[in-house]
Protein backbone atom coordinates (compact mmCIF):
# COMPACT_ATOMS: atom_id res chain seq x y z
CA UNK A 1 0.00 0.00 0.00
CA UNK A 2 1.45 3.61 -0.66
CA UNK A 3 0.54 6.62 0.94
CA UNK A 4 0.82 9.99 -0.99
CA UNK A 5 2.82 12.68 1.02
CA UNK A 6 -0.13 14.32 2.47
CA UNK A 7 -2.05 11.00 3.90
CA UNK A 8 1.19 10.44 5.96
CA UNK A 9 1.13 13.54 7.48
CA UNK A 10 -2.90 13.50 7.96
CA UNK A 11 -2.23 9.86 9.48
CA UNK A 12 0.44 11.27 11.56
CA UNK A 13 -2.10 13.70 12.81
CA UNK A 14 -4.34 11.70 13.50
CA UNK A 15 -2.07 9.14 15.90
CA UNK A 16 -0.93 11.95 18.08
CA UNK A 17 2.22 11.26 20.53
CA UNK A 18 0.29 8.89 23.08
CA UNK A 19 -0.88 6.89 19.73
CA UNK A 20 3.13 6.20 17.96
CA UNK A 21 2.82 2.93 20.82
CA UNK A 22 -0.29 1.27 19.95
CA UNK A 23 -0.35 -2.17 18.23
CA UNK A 24 -1.72 -0.26 15.06
CA UNK A 25 1.32 1.98 13.62
CA UNK A 26 3.50 -1.68 12.84
CA UNK A 27 1.19 -1.45 9.98
CA UNK A 28 1.29 2.36 9.71
CA UNK A 29 5.17 1.58 8.96
CA UNK A 30 5.12 -0.96 6.54
CA UNK A 31 4.60 -4.24 8.09
CA UNK A 32 3.92 -7.31 5.67
CA UNK A 33 1.73 -9.86 5.76
CA UNK A 34 4.26 -12.45 4.55
CA UNK A 35 7.16 -12.23 6.79
CA UNK A 36 9.61 -14.04 4.45
CA UNK A 37 8.58 -11.35 2.03
CA UNK A 38 11.92 -9.60 2.16
CA UNK A 39 15.71 -10.03 0.34
CA UNK A 40 17.62 -8.38 3.45
CA UNK A 41 17.03 -8.06 7.03
CA UNK A 42 18.77 -4.52 7.81
CA UNK A 43 18.64 -3.24 11.36
CA UNK A 44 20.63 -0.38 12.54
CA UNK A 45 21.67 0.05 15.83
CA UNK A 46 24.68 0.92 18.42
CA UNK A 47 28.15 -0.71 17.86
CA UNK A 48 31.58 -0.50 19.27
CA UNK A 49 34.18 -0.44 16.60
CA UNK A 50 37.87 0.08 16.38
CA UNK A 51 38.87 2.65 14.63
CA UNK A 52 41.65 4.27 16.02
CA UNK A 53 44.40 1.71 17.63
CA UNK A 54 43.54 0.20 21.27
CA UNK A 55 40.05 2.73 21.34
CA UNK A 56 37.07 2.26 21.10
CA UNK A 57 34.25 4.53 19.47
CA UNK A 58 30.83 4.21 20.21
CA UNK A 59 29.29 4.24 16.19
CA UNK A 60 25.99 2.87 14.66
CA UNK A 61 25.70 0.59 12.31
CA UNK A 62 23.64 -1.26 10.03
CA UNK A 63 23.46 -5.26 9.84
CA UNK A 64 26.68 -5.01 12.76
CA UNK A 65 28.97 -3.25 10.95
CA UNK A 66 29.83 -0.05 9.62
CA UNK A 67 29.82 1.24 6.57
CA UNK A 68 26.79 -1.24 6.11
CA UNK A 69 26.24 -4.22 4.80
CA UNK A 70 26.85 -4.55 1.09
CA UNK A 71 23.28 -4.93 -0.57
CA UNK A 72 22.68 -6.55 -3.71
CA UNK A 73 19.88 -6.96 -6.12
CA UNK A 74 19.95 -7.30 -9.90
CA UNK A 75 18.87 -4.77 -12.47
CA UNK A 76 15.03 -5.53 -13.44
CA UNK A 77 14.47 -7.48 -10.38
CA UNK A 78 12.91 -6.37 -7.21
CA UNK A 79 14.38 -5.61 -4.11
CA UNK A 80 12.49 -5.94 -0.87
CA UNK A 81 14.31 -4.91 2.50
CA UNK A 82 12.94 -4.89 5.96
CA UNK A 83 14.66 -2.07 8.01
CA UNK A 84 14.46 -2.52 11.46
CA UNK A 85 15.19 0.14 13.94
CA UNK A 86 17.38 -0.41 17.07
CA UNK A 87 18.68 3.05 17.96
CA UNK A 88 17.09 5.19 21.24
CA UNK A 89 15.48 7.77 18.16
CA UNK A 90 13.66 7.55 14.91
CA UNK A 91 15.36 7.20 11.60
CA UNK A 92 14.78 6.25 7.44
CA UNK A 93 16.43 5.26 4.72
CA UNK A 94 17.26 7.06 1.56
CA UNK A 95 17.91 4.64 -1.57
CA UNK A 96 20.71 7.17 -3.04
CA UNK A 97 20.73 7.55 -6.94
CA UNK A 98 17.83 4.92 -6.91
CA UNK A 99 14.64 5.79 -9.13
CA UNK A 100 12.03 4.63 -7.15
CA UNK A 101 8.16 5.67 -6.26
CA UNK A 102 8.21 8.61 -4.04
CA UNK A 103 6.49 6.38 -1.03
CA UNK A 104 9.82 4.49 -1.10
CA UNK A 105 12.10 7.37 -0.96
CA UNK A 106 12.79 7.58 2.76
CA UNK A 107 12.44 11.08 3.40
CA UNK A 108 10.71 11.82 6.82
CA UNK A 109 7.32 13.58 6.67
CA UNK A 110 7.30 13.95 2.64
CA UNK A 111 7.34 10.09 1.94
CA UNK A 112 6.55 8.01 5.28
CA UNK A 113 6.75 8.42 8.98
CA UNK A 114 9.99 8.58 11.08
CA UNK A 115 10.82 4.60 11.64
CA UNK A 116 10.48 4.86 15.70
CA UNK A 117 13.16 2.69 17.90
CA UNK A 118 11.72 -0.91 17.81
CA UNK A 119 9.71 -0.67 14.64
CA UNK A 120 10.31 -1.65 10.96
CA UNK A 121 9.58 -0.56 7.24
CA UNK A 122 9.29 -2.60 3.96
CA UNK A 123 11.06 -0.82 1.48
CA UNK A 124 10.24 -2.43 -1.92
CA UNK A 125 10.79 -1.13 -5.46
CA UNK A 126 12.65 -2.64 -8.55
CA UNK A 127 16.20 -1.41 -9.80
CA UNK A 128 15.48 -0.59 -12.99
CA UNK A 129 19.17 1.23 -13.59
CA UNK A 130 22.42 -0.98 -12.65
CA UNK A 131 25.62 0.27 -11.12
CA UNK A 132 26.33 1.91 -7.40
CA UNK A 133 24.40 3.30 -4.91
CA UNK A 134 24.04 3.84 -1.70
CA UNK A 135 21.79 3.69 1.37
CA UNK A 136 21.85 6.17 4.61
CA UNK A 137 19.41 8.17 7.04
CA UNK A 138 17.46 11.41 5.64
CA UNK A 139 16.73 11.96 9.45
CA UNK A 140 19.22 14.15 11.77
CA UNK A 141 21.70 13.52 9.20
CA UNK A 142 24.82 14.92 10.64
CA UNK A 143 24.96 12.94 13.71
CA UNK A 144 23.12 9.58 11.99
CA UNK A 145 25.53 9.24 8.86
CA UNK A 146 28.59 11.05 10.94
CA UNK A 147 28.32 7.97 13.41
CA UNK A 148 28.63 5.28 10.74
CA UNK A 149 24.71 4.93 9.04
CA UNK A 150 26.13 4.49 5.41
CA UNK A 151 26.19 1.58 3.18
CA UNK A 152 27.15 0.58 -0.58
CA UNK A 153 23.97 -0.51 -2.65
CA UNK A 154 25.16 -2.31 -5.66
CA UNK A 155 22.95 -3.54 -8.75
CA UNK A 156 24.30 -5.45 -10.92
CA UNK A 157 24.13 -5.62 -14.82
CA UNK A 158 21.35 -7.53 -16.35
CA UNK A 159 24.14 -9.31 -18.58
CA UNK A 160 27.87 -9.89 -18.15
CA UNK A 161 29.51 -6.84 -18.30
CA UNK A 162 33.34 -8.75 -19.37
CA UNK A 163 34.70 -8.05 -15.42
CA UNK A 164 35.68 -11.16 -13.84
CA UNK A 165 37.45 -9.24 -10.84
CA UNK A 166 35.55 -6.45 -8.76
CA UNK A 167 35.84 -4.65 -5.24
CA UNK A 168 33.76 -2.33 -3.63
CA UNK A 169 35.83 0.92 -2.07
CA UNK A 170 33.40 2.70 0.69
CA UNK A 171 35.28 5.74 1.85
CA UNK A 172 34.33 7.81 4.75
CA UNK A 173 36.11 10.36 7.12
CA UNK A 174 35.42 9.98 10.61
CA UNK A 175 35.01 12.58 13.04
CA UNK A 176 36.57 11.28 15.87
CA UNK A 177 40.02 12.41 18.29
CA UNK A 178 43.25 10.60 18.90
CA UNK A 179 41.18 8.43 21.14
CA UNK A 180 38.36 7.71 19.19
CA UNK A 181 35.46 9.78 20.46
CA UNK A 182 33.33 11.62 18.19
CA UNK A 183 34.11 15.41 18.08
CA UNK A 184 31.26 18.07 16.37
CA UNK A 185 29.68 16.60 12.97
CA UNK A 186 28.65 19.93 11.93
CA UNK A 187 31.13 23.13 13.62
CA UNK A 188 28.82 26.37 12.28
CA UNK A 189 32.00 28.59 11.07
CA UNK A 190 32.96 25.44 9.07
CA UNK A 191 29.30 24.85 8.21
CA UNK A 192 29.09 28.19 6.87
CA UNK A 193 32.21 27.28 4.61
CA UNK A 194 33.33 24.26 3.20
CA UNK A 195 31.58 21.96 5.13
CA UNK A 196 32.91 20.40 8.75
CA UNK A 197 35.92 17.99 7.73
CA UNK A 198 36.30 14.96 9.75
CA UNK A 199 39.39 14.11 11.47
CA UNK A 200 40.39 9.99 10.20
CA UNK A 201 39.29 8.80 6.65
CA UNK A 202 38.71 4.60 5.84
CA UNK A 203 37.56 2.56 3.30
CA UNK A 204 35.59 -0.29 4.19
CA UNK A 205 36.12 0.61 7.85
CA UNK A 206 39.59 0.53 7.89
CA UNK A 207 42.04 3.48 7.46
CA UNK A 208 44.82 2.75 4.85
CA UNK A 209 43.76 -0.73 4.14
CA UNK A 210 46.15 -3.06 1.81
CA UNK A 211 43.53 -4.35 -0.67
CA UNK A 212 45.24 -7.23 -2.37
CA UNK A 213 44.06 -7.77 -6.66
CA UNK A 214 45.03 -10.42 -8.68
CA UNK A 215 48.48 -9.73 -11.25
CA UNK A 216 47.42 -8.80 -14.84
CA UNK A 217 43.55 -8.84 -14.42
CA UNK A 218 41.38 -6.06 -14.72
CA UNK A 219 39.57 -5.37 -11.87
CA UNK A 220 36.54 -3.04 -11.30
CA UNK A 221 36.65 -1.08 -8.19
CA UNK A 222 33.20 0.34 -7.52
CA UNK A 223 34.36 3.35 -5.52
CA UNK A 224 31.56 5.25 -2.99
CA UNK A 225 32.10 8.78 -1.32
CA UNK A 226 29.87 8.06 1.79
CA UNK A 227 31.31 11.11 3.58
CA UNK A 228 29.35 13.69 5.27
CA UNK A 229 31.84 16.68 3.57
CA UNK A 230 34.61 15.50 1.93
CA UNK A 231 35.47 15.67 -1.71
CA UNK A 232 38.07 13.14 -2.52
CA UNK A 233 40.96 14.01 -5.36
CA UNK A 234 41.21 10.26 -6.25
CA UNK A 235 44.24 9.77 -8.20
CA UNK A 236 46.39 6.33 -8.55
CA UNK A 237 49.74 7.60 -9.91
CA UNK A 238 51.68 4.81 -12.46
CA UNK A 239 48.87 2.91 -12.96
CA UNK A 240 46.63 1.85 -16.25
CA UNK A 241 43.25 2.86 -14.55
CA UNK A 242 40.26 3.76 -17.17
CA UNK A 243 36.79 5.30 -15.80
CA UNK A 244 33.69 2.85 -16.69
CA UNK A 245 30.94 4.56 -15.37
CA UNK A 246 30.08 7.85 -13.01
CA UNK A 247 27.34 7.34 -10.13
CA UNK A 248 26.41 4.14 -11.45
CA UNK A 249 25.42 5.62 -15.12
CA UNK A 250 27.83 3.91 -17.69
CA UNK A 251 29.76 6.39 -19.93
CA UNK A 252 32.53 5.75 -22.68
CA UNK A 253 35.60 4.38 -20.96
CA UNK A 254 38.38 6.91 -20.56
CA UNK A 255 41.84 7.25 -18.72
CA UNK A 256 41.32 8.51 -15.42
CA UNK A 257 43.66 10.85 -15.67
CA UNK A 258 45.32 12.85 -13.03
CA UNK A 259 42.94 12.89 -10.35
CA UNK A 260 39.04 12.46 -10.57
CA UNK A 261 36.80 15.03 -7.91
CA UNK A 262 34.45 13.41 -6.48
CA UNK A 263 32.18 15.17 -3.73
CA UNK A 264 30.04 13.55 -1.01
CA UNK A 265 27.41 10.99 -1.97
CA UNK A 266 29.12 10.50 -5.71
CA UNK A 267 30.34 7.31 -6.98
CA UNK A 268 32.33 5.65 -9.97
CA UNK A 269 33.18 2.49 -11.69
CA UNK A 270 37.24 3.02 -11.78
CA UNK A 271 38.80 -0.08 -13.76
CA UNK A 272 42.61 -0.85 -12.83
CA UNK A 273 44.60 -2.78 -15.17
CA UNK A 274 46.91 -4.68 -12.10
CA UNK A 275 50.19 -4.58 -12.95
CA UNK A 276 52.99 -8.03 -12.26
CA UNK A 277 52.57 -9.85 -8.97
CA UNK A 278 54.42 -7.43 -6.21
CA UNK A 279 54.24 -4.40 -7.63
CA UNK A 280 51.78 -1.67 -5.52
CA UNK A 281 49.92 1.07 -6.63
CA UNK A 282 48.84 3.56 -4.20
CA UNK A 283 45.42 5.62 -4.20
CA UNK A 284 45.28 8.94 -3.06
CA UNK A 285 43.26 12.00 -2.24
CA UNK A 286 45.28 14.26 -3.93
CA UNK A 287 48.97 13.76 -1.78
CA UNK A 288 47.50 11.37 0.90
CA UNK A 289 47.45 7.67 0.71
CA UNK A 290 44.02 6.07 1.04
CA UNK A 291 44.66 2.82 -0.06
CA UNK A 292 47.61 0.60 -1.23
CA UNK A 293 46.50 -2.12 -3.98
CA UNK A 294 49.10 -4.97 -4.01
CA UNK A 295 49.26 -7.18 -7.40
CA UNK A 296 49.31 -10.93 -5.72
CA UNK A 297 50.36 -13.82 -8.40
CA UNK A 298 47.77 -15.27 -10.32
CA UNK A 299 47.26 -18.36 -12.50
CA UNK A 300 44.45 -17.13 -15.16
CA UNK A 301 45.56 -15.64 -17.85
CA UNK A 302 45.72 -11.49 -18.24
CA UNK A 303 42.38 -10.37 -18.92
CA UNK A 304 41.37 -7.21 -21.47
CA UNK A 305 39.69 -4.07 -21.19
CA UNK A 306 35.89 -4.98 -21.54
CA UNK A 307 33.58 -2.98 -24.03
CA UNK A 308 31.65 0.00 -22.73
CA UNK A 309 28.82 -1.23 -20.40
CA UNK A 310 25.04 -1.24 -21.72
CA UNK A 311 23.35 2.52 -21.00
CA UNK A 312 20.54 2.41 -18.20
CA UNK A 313 17.00 3.13 -19.36
CA UNK A 314 16.79 7.03 -18.90
CA UNK A 315 14.31 9.36 -20.85
CA UNK A 316 16.48 11.40 -23.35
CA UNK A 317 15.32 14.92 -22.91
CA UNK A 318 14.95 16.91 -25.98
CA UNK A 319 16.98 20.13 -25.51
CA UNK A 320 15.22 22.35 -28.10
CA UNK A 321 11.47 22.60 -26.41
CA UNK A 322 12.84 21.94 -22.27
CA UNK A 323 12.03 24.89 -20.21
CA UNK A 324 15.09 26.59 -18.60
CA UNK A 325 14.65 26.77 -14.41
CA UNK A 326 17.46 29.07 -12.90
CA UNK A 327 18.76 27.96 -9.06
CA UNK A 328 21.63 29.97 -7.08
CA UNK A 329 23.30 28.43 -4.39
CA UNK A 330 24.64 30.96 -2.26
CA UNK A 331 24.88 32.14 1.47
CA UNK A 332 22.50 33.37 3.29
CA UNK A 333 21.67 37.38 3.27
CA UNK A 334 21.02 36.63 7.41
CA UNK A 335 22.70 34.09 8.99
CA UNK A 336 21.25 33.31 12.83
CA UNK A 337 22.28 34.92 15.95
CA UNK A 338 22.12 33.92 19.46
CA UNK A 339 18.21 34.63 19.98
CA UNK A 340 17.28 33.07 16.98
CA UNK A 341 14.73 29.54 17.29
CA UNK A 342 15.67 26.71 15.31
CA UNK A 343 18.38 25.72 12.97
CA UNK A 344 21.41 28.09 11.91
CA UNK A 345 20.94 29.11 8.45
CA UNK A 346 23.97 30.26 6.41
CA UNK A 347 23.02 29.28 3.04
CA UNK A 348 19.73 29.62 0.49
CA UNK A 349 18.65 28.48 -3.40
CA UNK A 350 16.96 31.35 -4.82
CA UNK A 351 17.07 33.66 -1.38
CA UNK A 352 15.72 31.52 0.70
CA UNK A 353 17.39 29.84 3.46
CA UNK A 354 15.45 26.32 3.50
CA UNK A 355 14.41 24.16 6.94
CA UNK A 356 14.90 20.57 6.45
CA UNK A 357 13.02 20.41 10.14
CA UNK A 358 9.76 22.00 8.37
CA UNK A 359 7.72 19.32 8.03
CA UNK A 360 5.98 21.66 5.96
CA UNK A 361 8.98 22.17 3.34
CA UNK A 362 7.49 20.29 1.09
CA UNK A 363 4.21 22.23 0.98
CA UNK A 364 6.25 25.03 -1.06
CA UNK A 365 8.00 23.51 -3.84
CA UNK A 366 11.03 25.72 -5.02
CA UNK A 367 9.43 24.33 -8.72
CA UNK A 368 6.61 22.56 -9.88
CA UNK A 369 6.86 20.90 -12.93
CA UNK A 370 4.84 19.21 -15.36
CA UNK A 371 4.87 14.83 -15.80
CA UNK A 372 6.91 14.38 -18.56
CA UNK A 373 7.99 17.08 -19.21
CA UNK A 374 11.68 18.29 -20.27
CA UNK A 375 13.60 20.56 -18.42
CA UNK A 376 17.08 22.49 -18.31
CA UNK A 377 18.20 23.43 -14.75
CA UNK A 378 20.73 26.14 -14.49
CA UNK A 379 23.17 25.49 -11.37
CA UNK A 380 24.96 28.75 -10.29
CA UNK A 381 27.79 28.52 -7.71
CA UNK A 382 27.78 32.06 -6.35
CA UNK A 383 30.11 30.91 -3.44
CA UNK A 384 33.80 29.77 -3.13
CA UNK A 385 32.94 26.74 -2.07
CA UNK A 386 31.88 23.25 -3.76
CA UNK A 387 28.55 22.03 -3.87
CA UNK A 388 27.73 18.08 -4.94
CA UNK A 389 23.82 18.69 -6.30
CA UNK A 390 21.80 16.24 -5.37
CA UNK A 391 18.36 15.62 -7.16
CA UNK A 392 16.00 12.21 -5.45
CA UNK A 393 14.19 10.24 -7.70
CA UNK A 394 15.12 11.28 -11.27
CA UNK A 395 18.58 10.85 -12.92
CA UNK A 396 19.72 14.12 -15.53
CA UNK A 397 21.89 14.57 -18.04
CA UNK A 398 24.65 17.00 -17.33
CA UNK A 399 25.21 19.30 -20.46
CA UNK A 400 27.57 22.36 -19.84
CA UNK A 401 29.57 24.28 -17.99
CA UNK A 402 31.56 27.46 -17.88
CA UNK A 403 34.54 26.35 -16.08
CA UNK A 404 35.08 22.90 -18.11
CA UNK A 405 34.64 20.59 -20.91
CA UNK A 406 31.80 18.30 -20.79
CA UNK A 407 31.01 15.50 -21.99
CA UNK A 408 27.50 15.00 -21.43
CA UNK A 409 26.67 12.07 -19.18
CA UNK A 410 23.95 10.97 -16.45
CA UNK A 411 24.02 11.35 -12.97
CA UNK A 412 22.31 11.88 -10.36
CA UNK A 413 24.92 14.04 -7.77
CA UNK A 414 27.07 16.84 -9.82
CA UNK A 415 29.60 18.39 -8.22
CA UNK A 416 28.90 22.27 -8.67
CA UNK A 417 32.75 24.03 -8.22
CA UNK A 418 32.97 27.97 -6.79
CA UNK A 419 31.68 30.10 -9.20
CA UNK A 420 30.24 27.51 -11.75
CA UNK A 421 27.65 27.56 -14.10
CA UNK A 422 26.49 24.60 -15.20
CA UNK A 423 23.35 23.14 -16.92
CA UNK A 424 21.83 19.88 -16.29
CA UNK A 425 19.03 18.40 -18.18
CA UNK A 426 15.90 15.68 -17.68
CA UNK A 427 12.54 14.67 -18.24
CA UNK A 428 10.23 14.95 -15.52
CA UNK A 429 9.07 11.53 -15.68
CA UNK A 430 8.57 9.90 -12.59
CA UNK A 431 6.22 11.64 -10.34
CA UNK A 432 6.17 12.99 -6.61
CA UNK A 433 8.24 15.39 -4.00
CA UNK A 434 11.63 15.11 -4.65
CA UNK A 435 14.23 16.83 -2.41
CA UNK A 436 16.66 18.98 -4.52
CA UNK A 437 20.11 19.66 -2.39
CA UNK A 438 23.79 20.07 -1.30
CA UNK A 439 25.20 16.75 -0.24
CA UNK A 440 27.62 18.34 2.22
CA UNK A 441 25.50 18.08 4.80
CA UNK A 442 25.76 20.89 7.14
CA UNK A 443 25.02 22.75 3.63
CA UNK A 444 22.04 20.83 3.64
CA UNK A 445 20.72 21.35 7.25
CA UNK A 446 21.69 24.84 7.03
CA UNK A 447 19.64 26.23 4.17
CA UNK A 448 20.67 24.28 1.08
CA UNK A 449 17.95 21.84 0.85
CA UNK A 450 14.59 22.54 -1.47
CA UNK A 451 11.49 20.37 -2.90
CA UNK A 452 11.23 20.16 -5.96
CA UNK A 453 7.40 18.69 -7.36
CA UNK A 454 6.79 16.60 -10.34
CA UNK A 455 2.37 16.39 -11.31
Amino acid sequence: MAFTRRQVLVGLSALGVAGLGVGGVRYWLGRAENQASHDYELIAAPLDVELVPGHITPAWGYAGQVPGLEIRARQGDWLRVRFINHLDEPTTIHWHGIRLPLEMDGVPYVSQLPVLPGEYFDYCFKTEDAGNFWYHPHLSSAEQLGRGLVGPLIVEEREPTGFAHERTLSLKTWHIDEQGAFTAFSVPREAAREGTRGRLTTINGKPAPELELPAGQVVRLRVLNLDNTVTYKLNLPGADARLYALDGHPIEPRALGKDYWMGPGMRIDLAVRVPEAGVELSLRNGPLRLATLKSVASAEVAGDWPPRMPANPVAEPDLERAEVLRFNFEWSARLASASDNGPAKYWQINGQAWDINDKTCADRPIASLKRDGHYIFELRNMAQYLHPIHLHGLAFKVISSNRKKIIPYFTDTYLLGKNEVARIAFVADNPGIWMFHCHVIDHMETGLMAAIEVA
